[in-house]
């Protein structure tokens, strides 16, 4: 890629997180994205060159396996002109938030990944792009004995994590978007999941047209969330003839095309050009909800105590995703034991490491050692180490995001070679794609455990506040109703 030889300016600010930022072309449909570092603490070109090869490898060797080909964009590492580089940085600096210019932008060692731009994926001719992100989470409840604690088994991870955010100020209010209801395969309880989303988007989902943000959170900012705005935005893709009113019916409506439209992409089989009849295996061997999802309380409200779950297409990407999520087995608590134990080894043999591929090379060899499935501890290290990356790609897959691109078209327009889906009054073909692969960092599990102990203490202290609360509420209603008879 000659990025050297184009103007910086054609290159925009597309966003960042903790570790890298990414500039998008404003023609072409390409993204490069760069490696941050704290002030001083640059890394030599030839060590930002493999981290950005271990990326590639990871997706390329490991994630691919796991999700298939055509959902993995891989992308490539590409060396650019180091004044090509500075220029750039030095126009998209004013773009960024405050709080992520604690880092800067490798302008550096001249390396760079250059990716698709999922926002934009082209159809082969101009049409309009309709792209939504949604990062799903984590899709089952833990099976694990090593769990200490019993609510870890009923209530889902980013549902006790949501008190915890809102009580730090992260997010103003809990979402009512629960993991669990998304990867049920169910179609009531994914609608109302999606539905939720619109609702919260938090950093869950965004929308994108034409490769502009249009709904959801940029970069952890109060979210762009006015579903009359969306609905005026999305109108054109769905009723692109008809004269449906504005307001909140006409909202409504769109809305609800539009939570269809990812659905039906979500439970698709893309190897397949239509939408048909699809095989369905359950999702889990365990409980199938979460008792904090609004979806199940208002079930168990109304006398249901079984929520329904249809289970997910084999070859969906929910499905392929939440295989992927599963290989944690034992649930951090765990895991973190057996991270202690490749620590004293390594402590003892420092320069074993790289036999054990900890920091790579991602490649054919690390994924062959990934499907050893086994839960009996041998009390060796090599059982340590394979659990503990085990658990790495889990978290990779729980943090991963999915991306739908749909484009407009008509009957005799559609590709055979794109998959298709309907709506009431339009057709679309769709790709789907998932990336923010990198492997979780091996030095991040002693953070993981942390958090997780914080996460369900302060949900349990939450709750049990509130639960008291109400039983107090209810003490003071009886004493203030009691009726007290007098002898006459």
């Amino acid at each position: 890629m000659e990025a050297e030889k184009m103007d910086e300016n054609e290159w925009r600010y597309h966003g960042e997180g903790n570790k890298s930022l990414v500039v998008s072309h404003r023609q072409r449909c390409v993204v490069l994205r760069f490696l941050k570092f704290p002030p001083n603490r640059n890394k030599t070109p030839e060590e930002i060159f493999l981290h950005l090869q271990n990326i590639v490898h990871f997706g390329k060797h490991v994630m691919k396996h796991f999700l298939g080909d055509k959902y993995v964009h891989h992308g490539e590492v590409v060396q650019l002109s180091l004044d090509f580089v500075k220029q750039l940085c030095l126009k998209i600096q004013p773009e960024r938030p405050e709080y992520r210019c604690d880092k800067d932008m490798d302008a550096l060692s001249g390396y760079a990944m250059c990716l698709p731009n999922l926002t934009r994926l082209h159809f082969g001719e101009h049409r309009p792009i309709l792209c939504v992100e949604i990062k799903p989470k984590c899709g089952f409840l833990p099976l694990s004995s090593h769990v200490s604690q019993e609510i870890k088994h009923k209530v889902c991870r980013y549902c006790m994590h949501q008190h915890l955010k809102v009580a730090k100020g992260k997010w103003k209010r809990l979402s009512k978007y629960c993991p669990l209801d998304l990867f049920s395969g169910n179609k009531q309880r994914m609608h109302f999941a999606l539905k939720s989303l619109l609702q919260e988007a938090q950093n869950n989902l965004k929308i994108f047209k034409n490769g502009e943000l249009i709904y959801g959170c940029k970069d952890n900012e109060d979210s762009v969330s006015d579903p009359n705005e969306l609905a005026r935005h999305l109108k054109p893709f769905f009723f692109p003839a008809n004269g449906l009113v504005s307001g909140p019916h006409c909202t409504r409506t769109v809305l609800k095309e539009l939570i269809h439209v990812i659905t039906m992409a979500l439970l698709s089989n893309t190897d397949a050009c239509k939408v048909g009849d699809m095989k369905t295996v359950p999702s889990s061997h365990g409980r199938s909800y979460c008792e904090a999802s609004a979806f199940s309380k208002e079930l168990i409200r109304n006398g249901k105590n079984k929520i329904e779950t249809s289970g997910l297409p084999k070859e969906s990407i929910l499905y392929k995703t939440l295989q992927a999520q599963m290989l944690d087995m034992l649930d951090i608590e765990g895991v973190y034991p057996l991270y202690n134990r490749v620590e004293q080894y390594l402590e003892e043999f420092p320069t074993e490491r790289s036999i054990l591929q900890i920091d790579g090379p991602y490649n054919e060899s690390f994924y062959e050692n990934l499907p050893d499935l086994a839960t009996e501890d041998d009390g060796t290290v090599a059982y340590a180490l394979s659990k503990v990356q085990q658990y790495r790609v889990a978290m990779t897959a729980k943090d991963c995001s999915i991306m739908i691109a749909l484009s407009p078209c008509q009957q005799d327009e559609c590709s055979e070679q794109r998959p298709v889906v309907l709506t009431s009054k339009s057709r679309f073909t769709f790709s789907i794609s998932v990336l923010d692969l990198d492997l979780k960092p091996y030095e991040s599990i002693p953070h993981q455990y942390k958090l997780d102990e914080k996460i369900v203490n302060y949900y349990l202290k939450n709750t049990q506040v509130k639960n008291d609360s109400v039983t107090s509420n209810l003490l003071k209603e009886n004493e203030d109703c009691t009726l007290v008879l007098h002898k006459m």
